[in-house]
């Protein structure tokens, strides 16, 4: 016998698209359990708490903070996919470079489901980290169809309350799905010696307009400021340079980690 969340795990990585012989290798089952539990296990978010979104009066999530975290990287690098029996997952895919980054990430799917399972499902130079619920949906309304940048992405008005509350969780979220910090630097000639100056700025980059205006509209409110760069490409990037605002940043951002 295993337990649920053993079940649980082996779903998720075949969900991804692995193969029924690799999750067996990797999770310590045999094939023919895994595909018992494909049609037979009970749907996961059955014992899964209600959804503030749901009740007859629909409400916040508790921890609004990690909220609007998780929305920025929703947005960023998320998406939400249906399952089997109403059931969703969310994946949001965080590079391995930032192995802080990915705990942070966990540590607020938990905190929004604190009874449902977080995976950390490895690929090539990343983790997706998954977490299976009924309300994903509920909590994240941009989900729908098709690429972000091909839709409209507007916030509803409770989740824009929450970014008016927690204006710096959700721009740190942006930045660490779709963002960066980075150091310049220069020469200039002093007294006849060339001298090297750097000095850090902020890079946001993303295909969605509405994305963007989200980001550079939250950093308005902030007392940012921003510039966008002249590229070719399709996607737009926001650059914080102004000594002012980097410090507003470090501050309250900070680099990946």
């Amino acid at each position: 016998m295993y337990d649920m969340g053993t079940r649980k795990q082996a779903l998720a990585l075949v969900s991804q698209g692995r193969s029924l012989n690799s999750v067996s290798k990797e999770v310590g089952v045999s094939r023919a359990a895994i595909r018992s539990w494909q049609t037979r296990i009970e749907p996961l978010g059955r014992t899964a708490p209600g959804c503030p979104r749901c009740g007859d009066v629909p409400g916040k999530p508790g921890d609004q903070a990690a909220y609007s975290y998780l929305l920025g990287l929703y947005l960023g690098d998320g998406c939400i996919s249906s399952h089997r029996r109403g059931v969703y997952f969310l994946r949001i895919a965080c590079a391995d470079a930032w192995p802080g980054l990915i705990d942070s990430c966990a540590e607020a799917v938990g905190v929004l489901r604190p009874d449902n399972k977080v995976f950390r499902v490895q690929r090539q130079g990343c983790q997706y980290v998954t977490c299976y619920s009924k309300h994903w949906p509920c909590l994240f309304p941009q989900h729908g169809p098709g690429k972000k940048h091909e839709r409209a992405i507007v916030l509803e008005r409770w989740q824009q309350e929450i970014v008016d509350e927690h204006p710096w969780e959700f721009i740190r979220g942006l930045i660490h799905s779709d963002g960066c910090r980075i150091t310049n630097w220069t020469t200039r000639l002093v007294g006849g010696v060339t001298k090297r100056y750097e000095y850090p700025r902020y890079f946001f980059t993303n295909t969605s307009t509405d994305i963007v205006g989200l980001f550079t509209g939250t950093l308005d409110r902030l007392g940012v400021e921003w510039k966008t760069l002249h590229q070719s490409r399709a996607a737009v990037t926001v650059s914080i340079a102004r000594k002012a605002s980097v410090a507003l940043m470090d501050t309250h951002v900070g680099p990946k980690y």
